[in-house]
């Protein structure tokens, strides 16, 4: 089917002839000028002078003297209007910071006001006077008052009173500011875009004649369908003068049924404006081709792009050809999609054996949000932000860390892990910004402390400079990114130059926050375009882009609903009953836009694949869209529903085990040769995970050390045992005897104590001076509550005599592997042996949610069970430790468990049962932990059972060992 663009060659080289080199050719965006240009060169078929090409704010920005304002200076005209306003009135000038949300909303409304030629004082001025609208607005109608008077009405009465109040305040000074806003911007030589819309439909543009050159031709608009209302005074004047014509994309199906919301703005245009369509006579487009439109259901966001792996199988032959614009088009209803539907299409296909490569053109340009260079850029305003706002000289280690191992620093892998060991070795959670300065190159340049708020922009263009002059030097640079650094630095320095020129006494943190937040938007918004040819391969594009342009197979992904039709709206100071009012844009037009563009692109399509998100989340109804609903209904397609799913592995991951072979044994005979002794630990993280006591004890696999930001569990406990020993050492070298007196006494040493082993834990000095931060003043606080919940039983149990504190001690044990007796050293670091009552006894400190109670020993023992109790095992380890190191009997086994002794005690229970000297119980119990302790010691050390993990799911909740064990 011919397409759009063609129908518009054809018509315009029969009806203007050589006069069409005089003519200007106007479009909504450049997209479709290469289009209309090969469909020309086709049609005329020989050399031809070419007609000039405008998107329509390039062609009215012509009937201007003045330079249409940035961003930047649109926002800090605005910002010192509204200031000199608030002074008049006697307030306080805001802060730019809290302003610029405001100052967005205010630019965005203004412009529709110009577009939509709304007499801003009326709309104004003394809106809140709802006693004066028959007066102030007797020109609108009654069912226009209604809109205001329902507005109104919401705000008479309420508990918002002080925000209505400054709501009101901020509506009486928008005259004046939209008259001193337009003044400042002339008085230095800018306007707005809406400025400019505004005085050539009132016929006062500055430059009237700017149109002159086209005489001998013609102003020629293709494609358009939403028009505001200085497009409908301008093009209806230039009409009625005979300058101007109008091609305008149309179908039966949606024009002549009032009913249909993509037809909307083209009657209005062709029946109320009373504007002439040039392609004459009636098109039936979406009914003539009847079609067989593919759905794709996916399961998530991503997966929308893995379809088109297989999906364009069969459409890669229209590329073969030499001319093969309009065949393929990938349209995006979320333009989120462009990177994973850039890394899925591939680059050659295969066909009878010969491969062809895939040309991709990208319309909608390369984001620099979808970068290295914006992570880079963000990293470093993460970096300034957090040294500005909280007035520190310190960067955190995870911030120095992303810097050193991001790709565009060049950091040498020798520089990078020379930094890395030091912050390791220091425990350097937040590195000192000058130590990081006395390095050279880039690392000095990114960690220097902004000082003012006019330097931020000119020192995040210093770095890009030094990578983009390293990056030249070693010839590493691409084409793309070279792109991104150009754009971001022009940015920057359009920033810079606004904020030198608008606002040069910006010095505050609070102002140079805002800076630093100002850059941010700034950079997050720059595209660049890809390279590639508009009329060869796959087109890919958002559906903007893709007014006016036809193609054959097309496939638009996100067809959700709320992304097409889109559901949000800009923000805006004027209430929705205010905008219909006075007849400017609401989220029904955005609707009927949506609608064209979506119906525009079935008119001439010969396949169309429509791909949504199935996946429901906070953002996405996991519906699709309502206009296939419409189709579905309407239309007479047919339509083949595919659900894609992504093939999930269910099968388990296989078991791993490790057999003992000869250099597992080797490592196994050490503990039996006397080269190794085992521990405490080693025996009951065997009994927890046999193939973990491989990976740690035999292959001798090492979590990596890592700088402790957030203390962990273990970190708690060392610091615990540390403030005890030493606590009761102190007392130690006066008197063993600890009375409740002696306890009582000492205890406000505790807090001192608190701060030196968290030196010593984490700095292995505990005269370190420590700066602590928030979370480590809780820690200390849990360090000092549980030496408390101890020393309050101690002050119970006291007297007693301390014989040892961290008493290291080591044993003989004999056992039999298949009938042959070994022999192996157990040793163990004991917290504190005391005598009561002349009871000696082991005391064991625990931190963690070790409980006294147990069932009994084979559940204990039990390698795939739930009710392993480690910190039994380890207790009476010791005990037995102890007991054969030092020739004594009937020793008693004590867990001073922090979180449970002050309710249970610090006796471990079989059932009911404490176990106590008292009764026999207990040296039962210790004779049964020896059989099977030596049980244990046969299974580890014969060779003909493997290492194999745990069934009990519960013993991997912590392990560092969880991927290797097949978790």
């Amino acid at each position: 089917m011919k397409p759009f663009l063609k129908e518009v060659a054809e018509k315009l080289v029969a009806t203007l002839g050589n006069n069409l080199q005089h003519s200007a050719i106007i479009f909504n965006n450049k997209r479709p000028v290469p289009y209309l240009q090969n469909h020309l060169a086709a049609v005329i078929n020989k050399p031809f002078w070419s007609p000039s090409f405008f998107t329509i704010q390039e062609f009215f920005a012509l009937s201007s003297k003045l330079k249409i304002a940035d961003t930047f200076s649109q926002f800090f005209i605005l910002y010192k209007k509204y200031n000199e306003l608030i002074v008049l009135e006697g307030g306080t000038p805001i802060e730019p910071a809290k302003f610029y949300p405001i100052a967005r909303i205010i630019l965005s409304d203004f412009a529709q006001i110009d577009n939509d030629l709304v007499n801003a004082k009326n709309l104004f001025q003394q809106m809140e006077d709802f006693a004066e609208i028959d007066y102030q607005f007797d020109y609108l109608t009654e069912e226009q008052q209604e809109f205001l008077r329902g507005f109104w009405t919401s705000y008479s009465e309420g508990k918002q009173k002080n925000q209505q109040a400054q709501f009101i305040k901020m509506w009486h000074r928008m005259p004046q500011l939209y008259d001193g806003y337009r003044a400042a911007l002339k008085e230095m030589g800018l306007t707005t875009m809406g400025h400019v819309y505004r005085q050539l439909a009132e016929d006062r543009a500055e430059l009237p004649g700017f149109i002159d050159e086209f005489s001998r031709g013609k102003l020629i608009f293709v494609g358009f369908n939403a028009l505001s209302r200085a497009e409908e005074v301008v093009f209806k004047r230039w009409q009625n003068e005979g300058k101007a014509v109008f091609y305008f994309d149309t179908d039966s199906y949606y024009l002549n049924d009032p009913m249909q919301e993509a037809g909307l703005f083209l009657r209005k245009n062709l029946q109320k404006t009373g504007l002439i369509n040039a392609l004459e006579g009636e098109r039936s487009l979406i009914r003539a081709n009847p079609k067989h439109v593919d759905v794709y259901k996916t399961q998530g966001q991503v997966a929308q792009a893995k379809i088109l792996h297989t999906a364009l199988k069969e459409d890669y032959p229209l590329l073969r050809s030499q001319d093969n614009a309009g065949k393929i088009a990938l349209i995006l209803a979320d333009e989120s999609l462009l990177l994973p539907i850039l890394q899925t299409i591939p680059t050659h296909y295969t066909e009878a054996e010969q491969h062809y490569p895939v040309n991709i053109n990208v319309t909608m340009g390369y984001p620099l949000a979808s970068s290295s260079i914006f992570g880079l850029a963000d990293l470093w305003l993460c970096v300034q932000s957090a040294l500005v706002n909280e007035t520190r000289e310190t960067v955190s280690h995870k911030d120095v860390a992303a810097f050193l191992s991001h790709p565009l620093t060049g950091v040498s892998e020798k520089m990078r892990s020379k930094i890395q060991q030091v912050m390791l070795k220091e425990q350097l959670a937040e590195v000192p910004i000058s130590r990081l300065q006395s390095q050279k190159g880039l690392i000095q340049l990114f960690f220097t402390k902004i000082k003012s708020s006019k330097d931020a922009a000119g020192a995040l263009q210093d770095i890009f400079k030094w990578i983009l002059e390293q990056q030249l030097a070693d010839q590493t640079l691409r084409q793309t990114e070279a792109d991104l650094f150009v754009a971001t630095i022009k940015e920057l320095n359009r920033l810079h130059d606004a904020l030198s020129e608008y606002l040069p006494g910006l010095t505050k943190s609070k102002e140079l926050s805002f800076v630093l937040s100002l850059i941010q938007k700034a950079v997050k918004g720059i595209s660049v375009p890809l390279t590639g040819e508009p009329l060869q391969g796959i087109q890919v594009m958002g559906l903007l882009e893709s007014r006016s342009l036809d193609f054959e197979k097309v496939y638009i992904l996100g067809v959700n609903e709320g992304l097409l039709p889109q559901t949000s709206v800009s923000p805006s100071f004027i209430p929705d009953s205010i905008r219909r009012a006075y007849g400017l844009p609401v989220i029904e037009n955005q609707d009927a836009i949506s609608a064209y563009m979506f119906y525009r692109l079935l008119q001439r399509s010969e396949k169309v694949s429509l791909v949504y998100n199935a996946q429901a989340d906070d953002t996405n109804t996991g519906e699709p869209t309502r206009f296939l609903r419409q189709l579905e209904y309407e239309s007479g397609y047919t339509f083949n529903y595919l659900e894609h799913k992504q093939h999930i592995s269910t099968e388990k991951r296989p078991l791993v085990t490790v057999k003992k072979d000869k250099k597992v044994m080797e490592v196994l005979n050490g503990y039996l040769n006397g080269t190794t002794a085992l521990s405490a630990s080693g025996l009951t993280t065997y009994i927890n995970c046999p193939l973990q006591f491989f990976y740690r004890y035999v292959a001798k696999i090492e979590e990596p050390k890592e700088i402790v930001e957030n203390l962990e569990a273990n970190n708690i406990g060392s610091m615990l045992h540390y403030v005890l020993e030493t606590f009761y050492n102190q007392l130690m070298t006066e008197d063993a005897l600890i009375t409740k007196e002696r306890i009582t006494a000492h205890r406000k040493e505790i807090p001192q104590l608190a701060v030196k082993a968290f030196a010593m834990v984490m700095y292995n000095n505990a005269d370190y001076q420590v700066q602590l931060n928030g979370m480590q003043k809780v820690v200390m606080a849990i360090v000092e509550e549980y030496a408390g919940v101890i020393l309050d039983y101690d002050e119970q149990e006291a007297p007693f005599e301390i014989l040892a504190l961290e008493k290291k001690d080591r044993t003989n044990f004999k056992f039999s592997v298949n009938g042959i007796e070994k022999s192996i050293t157990l040793h163990g670091i004991i917290d504190r042996i005391d005598r009561k009552n002349g009871i000696t006894r082991i005391v064991d400190y625990k931190t963690g949610n070790d409980i006294l109670r147990y069932s009994n020993l084979v559940d204990v023992f039990d390698t795939n069970g739930s009710k392993q109790n480690k910190a039994l095992v380890q207790t009476l380890f010791y005990t037995y430790v102890f007991e054969q190191a030092n020739a004594v009997q009937f020793v008693e086994p004590n867990l001073y468990s922090t979180r449970n002794m002050r309710k249970e005690g610090t006796y471990f229970m079989e059932g009911r049962d404490k176990l106590k000297l008292s009764g026999e119980k207990l040296q039962g119990i210790k004779e049964e932990f020896i059989t099977f302790v030596q049980a244990k010691l046969e299974e580890l050390f014969d060779e003909n059972i493997p290492f194999i993990p745990t069934q009990n799911e519960a013993g991997f909740m912590y392990s560092p060992y969880q991927t290797l064990c097949g978790v």
